[in-house]
């Protein structure tokens, strides 16, 4: 979120937030174009797709980051104006407002860590790793299959724990004491934990909405980086 606060010198992340109507979808200025620092006080966007040109200019003036661009050709240049008094202490509240929040975050976990004895119901998600498909063990790389199949057993008991007016909560944090999580809980030798998720009724208002980003920033179409239609 601090990237989007701006210090007079140009970046590329200025621009992540910029959504531009593609084909009736949003989608982030970064699949529709290439962006590059043309000096240290602006920026050059290259649209991939001519016809996008108009679109992305507009996308950009209406993203209210206090830009102004211009095309010339398929090029569309974003100078970044001098920062004015008003508008350096709006960032300086923006940053204000970005600190609290990643503050309240760290909070809620500290609190989560300090206070999940407290919790009526703690679900350990358990596997045997020998019963599993794991087809990416022997690929140079970290297994990103294993123990994927228990992670949408542990989404849906977490939407059932929702729809009943339960909080809820997953962490994998007890991994980091896995031996003695097992003999708390006389877990088989050679067995895993993949997941825990501690149950109770919400304080206050509870879980706030659920956000959904649409496909086109969670997908590409047909090959990697490729727009979604």
């Amino acid at each position: 979120a601090f990237k989007r606060i701006r210090t007079g010198r140009a970046h590329p992340s200025i621009l992540d937030s910029v959504m531009v109507s593609y084909y009736g979808s949003d989608t982030p200025l970064n699949q529709l174009a290439s962006i590059s620092v043309e000096d240290g006080r602006c920026l050059a966007v290259s649209p991939w797709e001519k016809p996008m040109v108009p679109e992305i200019e507009k996308a950009i003036m209406k993203a209210n980051l206090g830009l102004n661009p211009s095309t010339s050709g398929d090029l569309i240049r974003v100078p970044m104006p001098a920062l004015t008094e008003e508008t350096r202490k709006s960032f300086i509240r923006g940053a204000r407002e970005e600190a609290e929040k990643a503050r309240r975050n760290r909070v809620a976990g500290d609190y989560l860590a300090d206070h999940i004895h407290e919790a009526p119901v703690i679900l350990m998600f358990v596997a045997d790793p020998k019963m599993m498909a794991i087809t990416d063990a022997k690929l140079d790389r970290i297994s990103m299959v294993g123990g994927g199949s228990v992670y949408t057993a542990i989404q849906n008991a977490m939407l059932a724990a929702r729809t009943e007016g339960l909080g809820c909560v997953l962490t994998t944090l007890h991994c980091l004491a896995e031996d003695e999580v097992k003999a708390a809980l006389d877990i088989p030798e050679g067995w895993a934990t993949l997941g825990m998720v501690p149950l109770g009724y919400p304080i206050g208002k509870g879980h706030g909405p659920i956000s959904r980003q649409p496909a086109s920033i969670l997908a590409y179409d047909d090959v990697f980086g490729a727009v979604w239609r």
